[in-house]
């Protein structure tokens, strides 16, 4: 038995409320070392003449990684309090107890010591995660506004180009603006979206808005605050949620704030507004050169034009939180993306989640982060956040073809155990965004390999997005190239991608229920033939996924992917697709 490898950590993921009355316990063992695991709990203050009044539930294993198996219990103290620990059985017969103190042999004797167990305290409903429910039957279509649709010509800025008249560079400006996503509400509405992501929509110099002058308006651009309502009150009206994005982390360098600063230097009233090191901060003096690591101030990353915001003075954490709750009380969105949000500290966002819950309750926060985020999951921060390490095990498989199938199984499984249960179930999902290139352009032009991409990602838990143009077959190299103007002419559209997309999503709504909460067993995971068969199983709703990668059709047994009935029968799959299964 590889003790070294088992590990348990009461209140993280590994054990922690899934509701009021619901304790989650999980525990992590060296692969295929351990054939079984009992859990010793009651609670602790249960004592009979016989002693603690213990009882014994076995724990399945739900999930397997390269190097480790996860065992999994769900279990409801009837007064809320447990006391536990683990025997687990090696597949040799060696067993041990396991508890709060360590390991221990498995005798009556150690059992009985009350000091040895791993200790659940009380299960208070309000440290239990809550995120909207909404999100969990959510669609999201994300949306760069200048790259939508130029609904009002009016507006567009003196160096406009004629939509779509050539590939992007980073300083263009081809119109886009908030009157022309309303105009396409109701082909969003038909496609099956029910959640819109917009990039930053306040005033801001540059096309993409992450450099904002003034939170508390709409960039001239792209309307006005009226506009803007309109497009909300007009989602909303088709079952639509807003989701707003805040640039929190910095600011616009032609913000009044940071000009205040470039004017007056150590005079400024701004001056604690920001990170400076030392002045002055004007650029091309005191090593204030675009891209270099010698800036006196703090920036993201070393972009001049974005310098940094101190969100632990309560000047700039008012200022902040006035725009977090403005938006939600006086527009009435639905959500917020919060940019860089692991550059900004802890303290700020749980002051953030308390303002915008008090506006409005199941409201969706959703941060940045491209990384393992569970210090932001614990119910005080955020919802969710961009799922990037699940989006690039997808991309690393089945596009780039760099890592095998089982790789890919692994890191899924390893970053379903990272969370509570809840947070995967609003975890926002996808597979390119106005960060990365697009799909199409990943896949190398192969529609088949994107639409199979699409449909792994769909039959997962989590809330998926579509970036806009994906629908309709856009490609788009990286940033500038990822961010082309939409293309409305239909003749130019790919149709039949189209077509595909439409029916995606409704299976995906269909079968919401199974695709959130359905148990997650993996069947076949084929390496030499690029083969992976799981299934989605919610009560008496089975869906059964296979996705053949290789370049010759396969037949794939019924039994092979747990299907009893009609077992003798084969499963045609050609090369480069993927079948589902209902039953």
């Amino acid at each position: 038995m590889e003790k070294a490898a088992i590990y348990h950590q009461p209140f993280s993921s590994y054990a922690y409320g899934y509701d009021s009355q619901t304790l989650h316990i999980k525990i992590r063992s060296k692969r295929d070392d351990i054939q079984e695991v009992v859990l010793i709990a009651a609670d602790p203050y249960l004592q009979t003449e016989a002693g603690w009044a213990s009882e014994e539930t076995a724990l399945r294993k739900v999930a397997t990684t390269e190097e480790h198996d996860y065992w999994f219990v769900a279990i409801k103290p009837e007064q809320r309090r447990l006391q536990y620990g683990f025997v687990l059985t090696d597949t040799t017969g060696e067993d041990t107890f396991y508890g709060g103190r360590g390991f221990y042999e498995n005798t009556p004797e150690n059992r009985a010591i009350m000091d040895y167990y791993f200790k659940f305290p009380f299960l208070h409903e309000t440290e239990v995660f809550k995120a909207p429910e909404w999100v969990k039957e959510t669609i999201w279509y994300q949306i760069f506004p200048e790259r939508f649709d130029n609904g009002n010509p009016e507006l567009s800025p003196a160096n406009v180009l004629p939509w779509g008249s050539k590939d992007p560079g980073r300083d263009d400006f081809f119109g886009g603006d908030i009157a022309g996503i309303i105009n396409h509400l109701d082909y969003l509405a038909e496609l099956g979206i029910n959640g819109i992501y917009l990039t930053p929509v306040f005033e801001a110099s540059t096309n993409h808005k992450y450099d904002t002058l003034n939170y508390f308006e709409i960039d001239p651009h792209f309307g006005d605050k009226e506009m803007f309502r309109k497009l909300v009150q007009e989602a909303h009206k088709r079952g639509i949620k807003i989701m707003l994005d805040a640039v929190f982390n910095h600011i616009g360098d032609k913000s009044p704030e940071w000009q205040d600063v470039l004017k007056n230097g150590e005079k400024s009233k701004f001056v604690d507004w920001f990170h400076i090191h030392s002045f002055p901060v004007t650029p091309g003096e005191n090593g204030n050169i675009e891209g270099k690591n010698t800036l006196s101030f703090d920036t993201f990353a070393y972009t001049m034009n974005m310098p940094k915001l101190n969100t632990a003075n309560p000047e700039v954490q008012k200022y902040l939180l006035d725009i977090a709750t403005y938006w939600v009380r006086e527009f009435d969105i639905d959500g917020w993306r919060l940019d860089v949000a692991n550059e900004v500290d802890h303290a700020f966002w749980k002051q953030f989640n308390q303002a915008v819950r008090a506006e409005k309750e199941d409201i969706y926060i959703l941060g940045e982060i491209w990384h393992d985020s569970w210090l932001w999951l614990l119910g005080d921060e955020f919802d969710s956040v961009m799922n990037y390490p699940f989006t690039q095990t997808i991309i690393e498989n089945f596009v780039e073809e760099r890592i095998k199938p089982t790789k890919m199984v692994s890191g899924i499984s390893e970053q379903l155990m990272r969370y509570q249960e809840q947070v995967n179930h609003v975890m926002f999902n996808m597979l390119d965004s106005h960060d990365t290139a697009r799909l199409l352009t990943r896949c190398e032009g192969d529609k088949d390999k994107a639409k199979m991409a699409l449909a792994f990602m769909f039959a997962h838990t989590g809330s998926p997005c579509i970036y806009y143009g994906t629908e309709i077959g856009m490609d788009g190299a990286d940033d500038p190239l990822c961010r082309k103007c939409m293309e409305w002419d239909e003749t130019k559209q790919d149709q039949e991608m189209l077509a595909f997309m439409k029916k995606l999503i409704a299976f995906r709504k269909t079968n919401q229920k199974t695709l959130t909460y359905g148990d997650l067993v993996w069947h076949i995971v084929d390496d030499e033939n690029r083969i992976v068969a799981f299934s989605r199983t919610l009560d008496d709703k089975r869906l059964t996924f296979i996705f053949n990668q290789g370049s010759e059709a396969k037949t794939i047994q019924k039994a092979d992917v747990g299907i009893t009935k009609e077992a003798t029968q084969g499963i045609e799959v050609a090369a480069n697709s993927f079948a589902i299964l209902e039953d």
